[in-house]
Order: structure tokens, then C-alpha cells, then sequence
């Protein structure tokens, strides 16, 4: 079982940037994907971005490419979604989260932590 735990989020103006930091305990296994998701109010939980753990590499929604770059750090137990050129419609609850299996559903998710962005 994989522990999350999301920080770092808050307001930021329109073309701002913020960085999340999901810390985890226990073990990641490399063909696991670690990842980011958001769910705004009143809307369905979206993907926005995952890493494979052992790889690195990366894959984005198209709604955040090349604005967003998630990042890991295998010493610290963390991974991170630095997101700049923010936007309003970037407001949600961001969610880390680790896929242990086929679906994401099926794995590790942290609490949340809220992002907002003011116009």
C-alpha cells in the first residue's frame, strides 16, 4: 500500500506559476505510473499528467501540454506537477495519485489539495 500525501497548492494569478509536491511512503515499483488529476466544481475527475516510475517518461491532456511538466525525485519519495502559464480554468482539486494495476481507480490517491487562479 502506497501513502500520498499532495502540498503545495494555493492562488496564483493568470500566467502564474504554482508546483505540487506528492510525498508517498512505501515502495513504487518501476512499471508503476504516478500521476496528477483534477476535478474542478461540478465537473468529472480529469487526467492531467503521469510519469512512468521507472522510465521517466511523460505524457500530458492536451488541455495542459507543454504548460505543465510532471517531474520525480526517487531520493525525497516525491513527485511534483510544476504548472506555469496558468489559466482560470486550471481551478480544482488536484489529486496525485499511483497506478498500481490497469486503472487508475484501482490504485493509491491522496486527499487533494485546491488550486485556484484568478483572471
Amino acid at each position: 500500500q502506497v501513502h500520498l500525501q499532495e502540498s503545495g497548492g494555493g492562488l496564483a494569478q493568470t500566467g502564474g506559476s504554482l508546483r505540487l509536491s506528492c510525498a508517498f511512503s512505501g515502495r513504487i515499483l518501476d512499471d508503476w505510473h504516478v500521476g496528477w488529476f483534477r476535478q474542478a466544481p461540478t465537473k468529472e475527475r480529469e487526467f492531467v499528467a503521469a510519469l512512468i516510475w521507472s522510465r521517466g517518461r511523460t505524457y500530458y491532456a492536451d488541455s495542459v501540454n507543454n504548460r505543465f511538466a510532471i517531474s520525480r525525485d526517487n531520493v525525497q519519495n516525491t513527485f511534483y506537477l510544476q504548472m506555469n502559464r496558468l489559466k482560470p480554468e486550471d481551478t480544482a482539486v488536484y489529486y496525485c495519485a499511483v497506478r498500481t494495476g490497469a486503472t487508475w481507480s484501482a490504485g493509491s490517491w491522496g486527499q487533494g489539495t485546491q488550486v485556484a487562479v484568478s483572471s
